[in-house]
């Protein structure tokens, strides 16, 4: 059993950028090797500028070598909440930029050839309660009749032509979600972004950064000082004391994976039949998917604590019971893969991406950032470049979490909250 990201661990390197040395001037800094910042750095170099992009340990190190591998469609609240809260008007806008999202990624792995099993199988909504699927059908009604989005709801009498569990109660299905293997898109994306002219250095972790006037900065790294006339953040749940404005608006929250080892085809066709993305509705959601190489992957927010090697397997444990609850003929099954991540909440749930005090961020994509990031990467290179339609979310209020200056404290407290309301709704 290894306690190391599955997509990491078959993914093939493009490059070995641990010794790229650490440029004096760039047009722009990025910080931070995830979709988000390699993106951005191919994008900019395509557009002609000089770019450099640092990364405290490796290409795909953090969110983007650690998550699920699905490309889904909606907002972290739910396309009705966000009708409640900002109108129909604003909500299309938002719900659609995720559907462009997705694209996004589609674009980016035909452009430049990335192979990274890049597939539109489905996201598959599962009810935990008999209730939830009463918002399922709201959603259905809305989407249909003002984003013309088109979404099957399928009652607890069908649900096995989609997952072989009786756990669920109801499920809706979305056609337009995919799944892709994210160690190989992010190694495509570094080598893309190298071939570009970009320059990746990794081991050189961000340790200050230095206003000099307007949007540039000196930044300093572990391996050198660059100065650049703009940087963007984009170090999504490792944002830290660096940029002390983000951290406090930034809920760092560990969901873990485990990845068992390969299964036979015929159980594989029990579980998940049509090789859906699949998550559920609970507050501690449980989501999963089959591997390209036929493992089932199971991930949730088991506990509400930081990632560590103690505190993943003490997650990997309750994520196997968990899963055994659902398939219990995986019972023989061994765990080949146990890790853990952050995942960067906000406090409304939302995308939040801008310029404060002359650094430029995209950050709090909420559990629905392989798309986000890829996307909002592309986005943020045109929106830093003066094109301000870039960025749907500008003007969106982004405030801090109350008593938030560093480790996130709070966590046990909003874990504890989430069993509640998973109990009860």
């Amino acid at each position: 059993m290894k306690l190391v990201p599955y997509w990491l661990d078959t993914a093939e390197p493009s490059g070995d950028y641990r010794s790229t040395p650490v440029p004096e001037n760039v047009d722009v800094a990025i910080i931070g090797a995830g979709f988000t910042g390699l993106s951005a750095a191919l994008e900019f170099a395509q557009q002609g500028a000089s770019v450099a992009v640092f990364e405290r340990h490796t290409v795909g190190w953090g969110a983007s070598g650690r998550n699920g591998g699905m490309a889904t469609t909606g907002l972290a609240i739910g396309f009705s909440t966000a009708v409640k809260r900002y109108g129909v008007p604003r909500a299309v806008e938002m719900f659609r930029e995720y559907n462009d999202a997705i694209d996004s990624i589609e674009k980016l792995v035909h452009d430049h050839a990335i192979d990274c099993d890049f597939n539109r199988f489905g996201k598959l909504s599962l009810a935990y309660h008999e209730s939830h699927n009463d918002g399922f059908k709201k959603s259905q009604e809305l989407l249909a009749k003002h984003v013309d989005h088109y979404v099957t709801v399928i009652p607890k009498a069908d649900i096995h032509s989609e997952i072989g569990t009786d756990f669920y109660k109801g499920a809706m299905l979305d056609p337009m979600g995919a799944g892709l293997h994210v160690g190989k898109f992010a190694h495509g994306l570094a080598g893309a972004a190298a071939t570009a002219g970009a320059l990746i250095c990794e081991n050189a972790g961000v340790t200050e950064l230095k206003r000099v006037n307007g949007t540039v900065h000196d930044v300093h790294t572990t391996r050198g000082i660059t100065r650049a006339k703009q940087v963007l953040v984009a170090t999504s749940g490792y944002t830290g004391s660096i940029t002390p404005w983000m951290q406090r608006r930034v809920i760092p929250v560990g969901s873990f994976i485990i990845v068992t080892e390969p299964l036979p085809e015929d159980v594989v066709n029990r579980i998940l039949p049509n090789r859906r993305m699949a998550s559920d509705s609970k507050m501690l959601t449980y989501y999963f998917r089959i591997t390209p190489d036929n493992r089932l992957l199971f991930g949730g927010r088991a506990r509400f604590a930081l990632s560590s090697p103690d505190s993943d397997v003490k997650s990997a444990e309750i994520l196997r019971k968990a899963m055994l609850e659902l398939f219990p003929y995986l019972s023989n099954a061994k765990v080949d893969y146990i890790w853990g991540g952050l995942v960067d909440l906000s406090m409304d749930q939302m995308v939040h991406a801008g310029v404060h005090d002359g650094l430029f961020y995209s950050l709090n994509y909420s559990g629905h950032g392989v798309q986000m990031a890829a996307h909002m990467g592309k986005r943020m290179a045109h929106y830093m470049g003066g094109d301000k339609s870039a960025n749907v979310w500008e003007d969106l209020k982004n405030p801090p979490v109350p008593g938030h200056f560093g480790p996130p404290w709070f966590l046990p407290f909003i874990g504890a909250a989430a069993k509640i309301i998973d109990r009860i709704k």
